[in-house]
């Protein structure tokens, strides 16, 4: 579990479960009733908009053979995630970039968080120090060393 634990960590749980029910062929609706549940219900937590709470997640663990508490320590490291996202300023101090190095994009149109690979990219061929360790500020040593490690390889 560790493992697969490891792999599958901020993801909301109700993605996996989302997965899972798919490899299995198995239907929400046909499923969430077999455990007793509504099906808008489970759609809503296989679509991420509901948290998996503690009795929702024993039921699917015992009718998928999941060991307990599986759906809610992935739930637990989706919280911590999230408030990590929410700690996280939405953007770098666009005051240590000079304008030339995003000289063909509006610096405050950029989606920073999903655009990530192509900014790290830019600021690492193209950036000074300062604007490369504002990157790494931003986004975090272990994340950037992904970035680029994954567009040198």
């Amino acid at each position: 579990m560790n493992n697969q634990l490891h792999t599958l960590k901020g993801i909301h749980p109700g993605f996996f479960l989302e997965h899972e029910l798919k490899r299995r062929n198995l239907k929400k609706g046909t499923f969430s009733l077999s455990i007793q549940e509504y099906p808008q219900t489970l759609v809503a937590v296989t679509k991420g908009k509901r948290r998996m709470n503690t009795t929702l997640a024993m039921k699917i663990e015992k009718a998928l053979g999941f060991e307990d508490g599986f759906f809610m320590v992935l739930q637990v490291y989706n919280d911590i995630e999230e408030q990590k996202k929410k700690q996280q300023p939405e953007k770098p101090d666009l005051s240590k970039f000079r304008p030339a190095l995003f000289w063909d994009t509006d610096m405050h149109a950029i989606s920073w968080e999903k655009q990530q690979r192509a900014v790290v990219q830019r600021v690492f061929e193209r950036g000074n120090e300062t604007e490369k360790n504002e990157i790494i500020r931003f986004y975090g040593q272990n994340r950037v060393d992904e970035i680029l490690k994954s567009h040198y390889a």
